[in-house]
């Protein structure tokens, strides 16, 4: 029998999702929102998309939508070993190490950008050593980002993210609706500069899934 209920749906999915993630790679580094399963209770909020606690509510609204798509990125990158975070299927594609540290670098320009008002030339240069790499990708990215434990690309999206959220509970709705009528792919408010970090993580969840299904001894999958 079919179900009409969407949320009795999303909940087997997510438990369904648990235990294949929880026999494919173990619980360690597994999203909370996923490990969570059928049993959460509405007390967490990880699937609840609007107001949050210490934020205005609009910015609340972005985080829990951001917080949500960062659990989407964690889960099929859980366990994977040096190895497999390095691996480049072509001459033109990237690693899956080098596609996490970009999601930190992209979302470290625009906290500089929105929070410091700066822009590309402007950044310091600790960040510039830091993420510059990242942030283009390409031959160098293939040359330089390698031979990282995923504790290193997961520390360093977390001290991104933890700056992130730490300067969004400083800003009130009235910040994040402002228009930038300068902004290169025409007036742009910061809602829309954020939402964008958070759609860059969902266009490259794809890519990371993609290269998955590809490493060396990955069994054929549905994608």
């Amino acid at each position: 029998m079919i179900s009409n209920n969407p949320s009795i749906d999303r909940r087997k999915f997510l438990q369904s999702s648990a235990l294949l993630a929880s026999g494919a790679f173990g619980a360690t580094v597994l999203p909370a929102a996923v490990m969570a399963g059928a049993g959460t209770s509405f007390e967490d909020r990880s699937n609840i998309i609007g107001p949050m606690a210490g934020y205005a509510p609009q910015v609340g609204t972005l985080v829990s939508m951001m917080s949500w798509m960062r659990n989407v990125i964690l889960f099929p990158v859980a366990g994977l070993t040096v190895e497999q975070l390095d691996y480049v299927h072509d001459t033109r594609a990237n690693s899956i190490g080098a596609m996490l540290l970009h999601l930190a670098a992209t979302e470290r320009f625009y906290q500089l950008h929105t929070f410091e008002n700066k822009k590309w030339g402007e950044w310091p240069e600790a960040d510039v050593k830091r993420f510059s790499v990242a942030s283009e990708l390409g031959d160098e990215g293939r040359k330089i980002i390698k031979g990282n434990p995923l504790k290193y690309y997961l520390s360093t999206l977390e001290e991104v993210r933890s700056n992130t959220l730490a300067e969004f509970k400083k800003r009130d709705d009235a910040w994040l609706m402002s228009v930038d009528k300068e902004w290169f792919w025409g007036p742009t408010n910061n809602y829309c500069k954020w939402f964008h970090v958070c759609e860059h993580e969902s266009n490259h969840n794809g890519q990371i899934k993609w290269l998955k299904s590809r490493l060396p001894g990955a069994k054929a999958g549905n994608d």
